[in-house]
């Protein structure tokens, strides 16, 4: 049985690597955008990607997922020292959202790159892209949603963690595991909007940084999965990369500066467009 070559296998993958400045620049105005707004790069990312520059879907969705595993990383490590993390909530949603992602790739696998995955996959990015536009237009009153309900809880001395919660957090996680595993969409928008309605009792703060930080393994696995039955460019990974890692960081150094209203109703619309576009194709 010949000895399989772990160093020798890293570097022939490393040296197939080659950045497209193309694709960089995609990375970079990207970057901007989520720093920007702070919408999840699969929003926009992932669409670009197949409409734009033609990339199979599932190829496309499998490159972004990884993409996504290592920008959020580094979210969820500055939530972490920043004690801005329920863990006990992102295990409840990996306790479902795992086994849906699994469910998902197994699929994905046995159809392969035909016709019928196109279509589910580039149908379901699209309507996930109709739910990010409604949440963007909608953050303000959501915001002060949660508000009311975390002061109602709050004086009323509701418990953090009951039952019937654990349950929906876990079905909540089975959802998102399907919706992101498929199409690269939907943690941040529809995670937290579910987060807020289930645990009100909790800062805003600690409901985003929880579901990043749930989006860290849910993102890296599925990644790993679409990479293992050869849905992930490498050489499209480290070009988006190179260009979105400077990206983000341009647009948080200006998202202060910027009438995020109008930002946010201009984005929306554009998702909207290209949800459109999707579901129509």
């Amino acid at each position: 049985m010949t000895q399989f070559d772990l160093p020798a296998y890293l570097t022939n993958l490393v040296s197939g690597i080659h950045i497209n400045p193309l694709y960089s620049l995609s990375g970079l105005l990207v970057g901007i955008l989520v720093g920007l707004t702070g919408v999840g790069g699969g929003s926009l990312m992932t669409p670009l990607l197949v409409l734009l520059f033609h990339i199979h879907p599932a190829t496309a969705v499998g490159t972004d997922l990884l993409y996504a595993s290592i920008t959020k990383g580094v979210g969820t490590v500055i939530h972490g020292f920043k004690n801005t993390i329920n863990w006990m909530i992102v295990g409840l949603l990996a306790l479902g959202s795992i086994p849906a992602t699994a469910a998902t790739l197994y699929a994905v696998h046995y159809f392969g790159k035909s016709d019928a995955v196109s279509y589910l996959i580039t149908h379901v990015l699209g309507y996930a892209l109709f739910v990010t536009a409604a949440m963007l237009l909608l953050r303000g009153l959501i915001h002060k949603l949660a508000k009311k309900r975390q002061d109602k809880a709050i004086e009323e001395h509701k418990p953090l963690h009951t039952g019937r919660r654990a349950f929906l957090t876990v079905l909540t996680g089975l959802v998102l595991g399907f919706l992101v595993s498929l199409s690269s969409v939907g943690a941040g928008a529809l995670g937290v909007t579910a987060l807020i309605l289930l645990y009100p009792q909790l800062p805003t703060v600690k409901i985003v940084g929880s579901d990043i930080a749930h989006a860290v393994p849910l993102t890296f696995l599925a990644g790993l999965g679409y990479f293992y039955i050869g849905n992930v460019d490498l050489s499209l990974l480290a070009s988006l990369l190179t260009g979105s890692i400077p990206g983000i960081i341009i647009g948080s150094m200006f998202a202060s500066k910027v009438p995020e209203k109008v930002l946010r109703a201009l984005l929306a619309a554009v998702l909207t467009l290209v949800g459109f576009k999707l579901v129509t194709a």
